[in-house]
């Protein structure tokens, strides 16, 4: 049994899961999975998954402590993503005026619009799927394109994203890893709002966490000749949220840097340690996106393209002793998306919508979770920033 199984959430070792979905990836339309970590000199496991019928990315990709974590990690996102590209859950063409009429709750997602798109209209039937509020548990129905991963759907009225678009033995561990999800990329767009100076000063030692297999990474880093910059970007939710940030040891001489020489890797989790670990294991994981030049969402325009000047400062930082670590709740998944809530509801975020899209009768989950009050990452959306991002850009403005 894998000894990472102390670093995860699931409710079973990576082995087992991978013995549960094995036998369905060719339903699913997996043809295979490559292990990419010998492509790299720094030894941190990244497996792909290949689905070559996909309407939506050909190429998904799975970090971890061990090779066997990494391969569940890449194996999961590609049943995640084929099964938003075609949802195997019931749907309702409605009016959202009728279902408010008959009172259930339903979502117009004006954050999720795409650009150049309008609105979503009352009197507008549109096709709906139905999840649940996680506060309280009542049914609420979003717009089944809001969910959608299908590259193919022509003039998609919502932005098509991942985010929030998660996996797991059970539907209570898909949506914790969503909603984790959602919380890192509000923090991540809060902190790109930070000013320079203030989001250097918050540059973390791995090593001042006390964990071994985090500071076994950063050895790893150094010993491939790399900088390893990690960040403490939590937000007023107060999930520990990390970015870690790698690139060689020249980049604060280099002239004229480019945009992939620089990786970027993203975490929360209520253990700050986890957190902090698939950040640094998400940026080595973009690394070998680049090298192994396979996945299908990065462009030839991408490797010219020059590296922002405040990416390059975030080398400028020295790694301090982290100033707030957050207690550390105990449980399975259960228990910790009833912490996760809790920190939401005081930081006045209530809605919180799980999706299930796939049916009963298989041994994963996939759902999607929208938290609407939380910021988004980039993307083609009519509105950039919601709320939080402007009231925030205000107070550090």
């Amino acid at each position: 049994m894998s000894e990472s199984i102390r670093y995860s959430d699931r409710i079973c070792a990576a082995e087992t899961t991978f013995g549960r979905i094995e036998p369905l990836l060719p339903e699913f339309g997996i043809t295979r999975l490559a292990r990419l970590t010998g492509l790299d000199c720094i030894g941190i496991p990244v497996w792909n998954a290949v689905s070559p019928n996909s309407t939506s990315l050909v190429i998904n990709q799975g970090k971890g402590i061990t090779d066997i974590d990494a391969k569940v990690s890449a194996a999961m996102e590609a049943l995640e993503r084929a099964v938003a590209c075609a949802p195997r859950v019931p749907t309702r063409v409605a009016r959202r005026g009728d279902l408010l009429a008959e009172g259930d709750q339903a979502l117009s997602l004006p954050g999720l619009i795409a650009s150049a798109r309008a609105d979503l209209g009352d009197d507008e039937p549109i096709r709906w799927v139905l999840g649940r509020n996680l506060d309280g548990g009542a049914p609420t129905w979003v717009p089944l394109e809001a969910a959608l991963l299908d590259r193919t759907v022509e003039n998609c009225r919502f932005w098509q994203s991942s985010d929030g678009l998660a996996s797991g033995n059970t539907e209570t561990e898909a949506t914790l890893h969503g909603l984790l999800e959602r919380i890192e990329r509000d923090a991540e767009v809060l902190w790109r709002l930070t000013p320079l100076a203030t989001r250097l000063r918050r540059c973390v030692a791995p090593q001042a966490l006390g964990d071994p297999v985090l500071d076994a990474m950063a050895v790893r880093f150094a010993a491939a000749e790399l900088e390893l910059r990690l960040f403490d970007i939590t937000s007023d939710v107060g999930i520990p949220s990390f970015t870690a940030v790698v690139a060689g040891k020249d980049i604060l001489t280099a002239k004229a840097p480019l945009f992939h020489h620089v990786t970027v890797g993203h975490g929360a989790h209520p253990n700050a340690v986890r957190a902090a670990i698939r950040a640094v294991t998400e940026a080595a994981q973009s690394r070998l996106t680049y090298i192994s030049g396979a996945r299908d969402d990065v462009y030839p325009e991408t490797f010219v393209r020059p590296l922002p000047q405040l990416t390059q400062k975030l080398f400028e930082a020295v790694p301090q002793a982290p100033t707030r670590v957050d207690a550390t709740p105990t449980g399975g998944p259960d228990a910790l998306l009833s912490f996760v809530l809790q920190r939401l509801r005081e930081a006045g975020i209530g809605t919180v919508i799980s999706v299930p899209l796939l049916g009963d009768g298989l041994p994963f989950a996939v759902v999607k979770v929208f938290a609407p009050d939380l910021e988004n990452p980039d993307g083609e959306r009519k509105r950039r920033f919601g709320t939080r991002a402007l009231s925030w850009a205000l107070e550090v403005a």
